[in-house]
Order: structure tokens, then C-alpha cells, then sequence
């Protein structure tokens, strides 16, 4: 019997996946649990459409991330924090922070969670890189300058 799964498993396939598996394991297990539907005609199209929708959208996610990505190409972002004469900083710049003047500076909303900073505290003064991760496919360098307010 053909199935279409509707979710990942480990020894069967992944989602959205047309398997043949025996009957009786169909419509005793994987069927009542909604672990899979039949592979009727009718839920092969609706399959078939979905996956296209998909593809669309995750196209279109995709054009907009290497847009961003051209756009941060380049960029120096200017981070201000009280520091010492001799160039500590009290506390440290984060990921956070980097959004934030990325956002005042530029005008680009990136989430804090895509932004991976070289080293994991930043407690001097001085200039420094993170890489901003905008798509799985998609990543780009951004250097940002930590300065003496």
C-alpha cells in the first residue's frame, strides 16, 4: 500500500515522502497515529501542489536574504560603550547590541539569533567581524567598530 507521510520516520522516509509499506502497518499504525494518509490520486495532487507552494515561498525567501546580503556587503556598524583609559569595556558588546545599531544605522531588521560574533565576548575597544547567517545558503561578513563613548 502507498502512503504519503506527513512527518519524518527514522526507518520508513521523511515528510511528505510517497512510500510502500504492507497494509496492515498502514492502516493499523501509521494511518489512526497521522503519521501518514493514503496515496490516493486526490492526496497525490493536494501533495503535489503544496510542494510546489513551498518552493515558491522558500524561492522567494531566498531572493530576499541575497538582496539583504548585498545590501550588508561591506558595512562597518559603529557600536558606542563606556570604557576605561585603558581601553576595557565595562561589560561587553553582544549579538544583541549588534542588531540594535544595525537597525539605528542602516534601517535592516535582522534577528539577533543570525548573528555569530568571532570570540564569544567582545571587551576591548577596536574593530572586529561577525558573520550574519541570512539563509541556510546565505551567509555574510559584517565588521562593526566598537568605540569610546
Amino acid at each position: 500500500m502507498e502512503i504519503i507521510l506527513k512527518q519524518d520516520i527514522r526507518s520508513l522516509g521523511y515528510t511528505n515522502d510517497i512510500v510502500n509499506v504492507k497494509a496492515g502497518y498502514a492502516r493499523n499504525y501509521l494511518i489512526p497515529k497521522g503519521y501518514a494518509i493514503a496515496a490516493t490520486e486526490t492526496n497525490r495532487k493536494i501533495l503535489a501542489e503544496n510542494l510546489k507552494q513551498k518552493s515558491f515561498k522558500e524561492e522567494k525567501i531566498k531572493k530576499e536574504a541575497e538582496t539583504l546580503a548585498k545590501a550588508l556587503d561591506g558595512i562597518t556598524v559603529k557600536i558606542g560603550a563606556k570604557a576605561a583609559e585603558t581601553g576595557k569595556i565595562f561589560g561587553s558588546v553582544n549579538n544583541i547590541q549588534i542588531t540594535a545599531a544595525i537597525k539605528q544605522q542602516f534601517n535592516y531588521d535582522i534577528d539577533r539569533k543570525k548573528i555569530i560574533v568571532d570570540g564569544e565576548h567582545i571587551k576591548e575597544l577596536g574593530t572586529y567581524s561577525a558573520e550574519v547567517n541570512l539563509h541556510k545558503d546565505i551567509k555574510v561578513n559584517i565588521s562593526f567598530e566598537v568605540f569610546a563613548e
